[in-house]
């Protein structure tokens, strides 16, 4: 009967550490959960303003200013102008 109670009792304090262990684990583990979470809302705030401000980098009036002030490029005359239009069968 000692033996079986001494088994018992190692069996128990071995499941005891098994569960203390997981939930140890468990609570690391949602902590690193939260902590990506809130990583990736903060991301998602990122590229939201990233967006905004690349759309405000392509307007075509500052692409334009740009072209014309630091490229000294212009508008091309009407005269030299050639428009093409393309077959329908080709637009595809």
């Amino acid at each position: 009967m000692t033996r079986l109670n001494l088994l018992l009792m190692v069996v128990l304090t071995a499941c005891a550490l098994g569960l203390v262990t997981s939930q140890h684990r468990a609570r690391t583990l949602f902590s690193e959960l939260e902590q990506e979470q809130e990583r990736s809302q903060q991301l998602g705030v990122e590229y939201g303003q990233l967006q905004l401000e690349a759309s405000t980098w392509a307007v075509h009036a500052r692409v334009e200013r740009i072209a014309s002030r630091q490229l000294h490029m212009r508008v091309p005359d009407a005269k030299r102008l050639h428009i093409i239009v393309r077959p329908p069968e080709m637009a595809k």
